[in-house]
């Protein structure tokens, strides 16, 4: 009974609000400010429902050209439900099918070309649980224009069945997603791309540190050499599970992030739910990572509501790590410039270091 009680809980936590799409719109209807998302993906195509929850054997790549909205709050994703304002909602300006891998490659390689040195970065992000395809480009497109990021946006999405019911099926899915994540960076890399840095949310934390320990075990040493850093957001992921995938992929990208949250309470029913105290997403102490090279955020101050995306929907957080040098301070254990940059209360033990936000109002501008 408590289990069924737990599942319906997680339910209501997913479905309170209504999905997010792209709605695409003639030339004419979109705003100057114009995102290209690259995409990866393992969906299945279906005329019925675009890239669905199935599962595909072969990567598909494309690129979505988003108009950005200029009269959005920091972390919120705004799409059209009665009409169209290209002010105020995010819209498909354009969509590019590649026919395979190559010409995906070509184009991202002629996008970073475009960039100025030291700007030659692209983020590959991951999605969680329960989303569909257009939610988690959204989120990119969201979190890159939130962020501020000056280099390219590639999102990877693999087949959740978006659905709050499709825990089992996410999970297995994420397994099934490996090698898609794999080929997807392995093309980012050969587009001499600078530095790729992966950013997952959720049980795509489980996803992004599955892929990395495969390749570690296929090529060791590789994992470090050629990524420029990780950063997993409210990680679902049992504890020891990541400890021993972390021990198997051997030294971690510099800088690894976590941002975590007491506060989760999706992590909380998850964890409830596998019989443990805590996920990673929601770790009480810095001691069970002590022996890790990595660096935890605690932004339980700013958790509200479900708390599992603070990282990317809170408006206070966003404006913190929003300024030129502060996720990298934070990251990069820069202490001589966090006490400006980032305000918190700084931990170490061991390898590991914690910093735990706090909401000082006069530097939360």
């Amino acid at each position: 009974m408590i289990r069924v009680v737990l599942i319906l809980s997680l339910i209501a936590l997913s479905a309170c609000t209504p999905r997010a799409r792209l709605v695409p719109v003639s030339a004419d209807l979109v705003s100057d400010d114009i995102r290209s998302v690259y995409i990866g993906t393992t969906r299945k195509w279906t005329p019925e429902a675009g890239f669905s929850g199935r599962r595909s054997q072969v990567s598909n790549y494309l690129r979505y050209d988003i108009s950005v909205p200029k009269t959005r709050p920091a972390g919120e994703i705004t799409w059209p439900t009665d009409g169209i304002d290209p002010n105020s909602q995010f819209l498909l300006a354009g969509a590019t099918a590649f026919e395979g891998p190559d010409p995906f490659r070509r184009d991202l390689a002629a996008s970073l070309a475009r960039r100025p040195q030291g700007a030659r970065e692209a983020v590959i992000y991951v999605h969680g649980f329960n989303n569909r395809f257009h939610e988690g480009v959204l989120r990119i497109t969201q979190l890159s224009e939130d962020f501020r990021f000056p280099g390219v946006s590639v999102h990877y999405s693999w087949p959740s069945a978006g659905n709050p019911l499709g825990y089992a099926y996410d999970r297995d899915s994420l397994l099934y997603a490996r090698d898609g994540l794999e080929r997807l960076v392995r093309e980012v890399q050969a587009s001499g791309a600078d530095r790729v840095i992966l950013v997952a949310h959720s049980v795509g934390a489980m996803l992004v540190m599955e892929t990395l320990r495969q390749m570690a075990i296929a090529r060791p040493g590789s994992v470090a050499r050629g990524l420029g850093g990780v950063i997993l957001i409210s990680p679902d992921i049992d504890v020891e599970l990541f400890r021993a995938q972390a021990s198997r992929i051997g030294r971690l990208p510099q800088p690894f992030g976590l941002f975590v949250s007491k506060r989760d309470r999706a992590l909380s029913l998850s964890a409830r739910l596998t019989g443990q105290g805590n996920r990673l997403g929601n770790i009480r102490s810095l001691e069970t990572l002590a022996d890790l090279d990595v660096t935890v955020i605690d932004v339980t101050e700013f958790s509200t509501g479900e708390g599992h995306f603070v990282a990317g929907d809170s408006p206070a957080v966003i404006s913190i790590f929003s300024r030129a040098g502060a996720l990298e301070t934070a990251f990069r254990g820069d202490q001589a410039g966090r006490t400006g940059l980032v305000p918190g209360t700084v931990l170490t033990v061991q390898n590991a270091t914690e910093i735990i936000l706090s909401p000082v109002t006069g530097l939360v501008q």
